[in-house]
This record gives C-alpha cells, structure tokens and sequence, in this order.
C-alpha cells in the first residue's frame, strides 16, 4: 500500500472553500488574468486559511513546453471517468492540463494515441489499454508513457490495484458467507481479465473449490453479462452456481438484471459481486458488493511515477501495485437453504 502521510490541504479543497473551480483557483494561485477581483480575494483568502502550498513533485514535467498530459480512455468506462477526474485534480495540483482521447467503435487505441501526439502532449497516460507489449513499447519513443490498471511492459511502468488479490477478496467474502459454487464471469481478452481470473482461481484452490471453478464467457458491457445469465438460466444439470463474480460492475448489473426479471431473488438465491465499485454500484436501488480500485489513490500514483519518468528514473519492471477493497453491500450474502424448482430458475 502506498502511504501517502498525513493529508495536506489541495487544490480542490481551495476551490471548494472559495466556491469556484479547480480551473478558476488554479489561474488565481498563478498570478493569471480571468478571474474577477473578488473571485481572486475569495480563492487568496481559502488558500490562506486552509495553509494551501503548491506540490511541486512533478515540477519538471510543469517546466516543458505544452504542460499538456494526453489521458487515452474508454468513453464507455464508468471507471475511467471516474479516473480522469481524479487525474485532473492531481494535475490541477501541479499545474498541468488534461487532453482527453477516447476509443470509440471507429477509433482503435492506436489512432486515439496519436490524436494525444498530435496535440504535443508531454506525457502520455493510457487507461486499462488491450494494446500489445511491442505497440506500448513504441510510445517512449515520442513521448514518456505511463499505463493504468495493467502492468507496464520492458520500456513502460503501470500503475495498477492487484486484479488477483482483488478476486481473492471476493471469493473469500463469498466463502466466509458459504458459498463453494461460485461462478466467474471473465472479460475481454487481455492482461486484465488474465490477472482476474487468476486471482478467482486460485482463491477457488485454497477454499478446495478447485474442481467447482466455473468460468464464463463474458466481457466488460452490461450485453456480456446479460448474455451470461442467459447462459446461466438455461443450465439443467447438476448444481447452479449460488454467487457469480462479473469481471466489471456493467457486467454485473446486465446479469443482475437479467436474472431479477427471470424470477431470481438477490442475494437470497443468488449473490452477485462486480468490479471497480462504479457510481451504478452504489446506488440505493442497485447496491452492488464491488471492488474498489481506489481511484484517488491511483491518480496520485500515476502523476507521481510520470514525472519519475520525465526524470528518466521510471523504466520497466517498476511498476506502482495498490492494494484493492472489498465493500461490501446488499447483492451479496449466505445462500439459501433450498432452492425454487421453477423451470424460468437456475436449475
């Protein structure tokens, strides 16, 4: 785990004191024109009450030329939203700017990288990205690169939560509760979903539920879990799984979905546990036990790592791992003593 010491007043407590953005403050706090007198006052006098100091950390990377940071991103990813605007506080505290380029149906992540060249980012940081070690690898060559959320490869550092040990928290939760048939609903091909379903196997094994491993076809969308629990429903030989994990929180909600309109009660007759701890999960009327990815905490990370990077000190192998959290809430919990018969059930 990182320690990141006692908290220190930031940017955007300042903004929120003075009642402005981080936008607006940071201008203020730079001597630059735009703000109002009275706004400037407002964002002084927060800055003084609240002891706020810049954090020069990632200075060097705030001396070249663009102060530009090029975040590559699915436009589809709760998650990643929920990334970018923790980068853009951790930027906003070091005076730097976000360029944002997104993969879409018609934009592979090849071109959306070179979007971010094109607009002579300093730096580039690229979110959960499926790219090849060799395409990676090529990026240095342009511009310091930094990946999040997988590992980096021999010429690009990642920072990334534990994907196994993250698994390894659900099922031992699932265990703990008493569940033995747990099923995993994988992703899309890559790293990540690799590194999940390792962590989902092995914590099988060490609860002796090795010979119950239950791997899903599945993907990151809310259609791949519907599809699963389809596929799930339509079982009808020996015992259904009584808790599925989804390899993400949009996974999950497609087969919670699913299998709420089949009939099934949650979590009485099946629990449902998804990944990344996205706004959906938390909503009262979802409720959804996820894993956290500690976003705030990997924004931090990546910022520092990057100008490491710059300075030339990031290569390879050095990689930025944070320990993940289970939080746990209402669509998970003990199965049930028996089980509906119903031919529209798991059965």
């Amino acid at each position: 785990m990182v320690d990141r010491g006692p908290a220190r007043p930031r940017l955007v407590d300042v903004a929120r004191r003075a009642g402005v953005s981080t936008a607006t403050a940071s201008l203020v706090l730079r001597g630059r024109p735009g703000p109002s007198e009275a706004t400037a006052r407002s964002v002084r006098e927060a800055a003084a009450a609240l002891g706020y100091r810049p954090d020069r950390t990632a200075s060097l990377l705030a001396r070249h030329r663009s102060r530009l940071i090029g975040v590559l991103l699915d436009v589809t990813s709760p998650f990643h939203a929920e990334l970018v605007r923790a980068l853009d506080d951790e930027a906003a505290e070091r005076d730097l700017d976000l360029v944002l380029s997104t993969v879409t149906a018609r934009r592979d992540e090849a071109r959306a990288a070179e979007t971010l060249l094109d607009f002579r980012c300093e730096a580039l940081v690229l979110l959960g990205p499926a790219m090849s070690d060799p395409a990676l690898d090529a990026l240095p060559d342009s511009v310091p690169t930094v990946v999040v959320g997988r590992r980096g490869t021999a010429r690009v550092p990642g920072v990334l939560v534990s994907d196994d040990q993250g698994l390894e928290l659900v099922v031992d939760h699932l265990a703990a509760l008493g569940h033995r048939r747990i099923a995993f609903v994988d992703g899309p091909r890559g790293s990540i979903a690799a590194a999940r379903r390792a962590g989902y196997r092995a914590a099988m094994r060490r609860h002796g539920g090795a010979t119950e491993v239950d791997v899903l076809a599945g993907g990151a969308t809310e259609e791949a879990g519907v599809r699963a629990a389809r596929h799930l429903l339509a079982r009808r030989r020996g015992e259904p799984p009584t808790a599925v994990v989804c390899f993400n929180d949009r996974c999950a909600i497609g087969l919670r979905d699913t299998v709420l309109r089949a009939g099934l009660d949650l979590p009485g007759e099946l629990s449902v546990v998804g990944y990344d701890d996205s706004p959906l999960a938390r909503l009262g009327t979802v409720d959804l036990t996820s894993v956290s990815q500690e976003p705030g905490r990997l924004a931090h990370a990546t910022v520092q790592l990057l100008a490491a990077v710059v300075r030339g000190d990031g290569v390879g192998g050095a990689d930025v791992v944070i320990d993940p959290r289970l939080v746990v809430r209402s669509s998970s919990g003990p199965p049930a003593a028996a089980r509906s018969s119903s031919p529209d059930r798991m059965s």
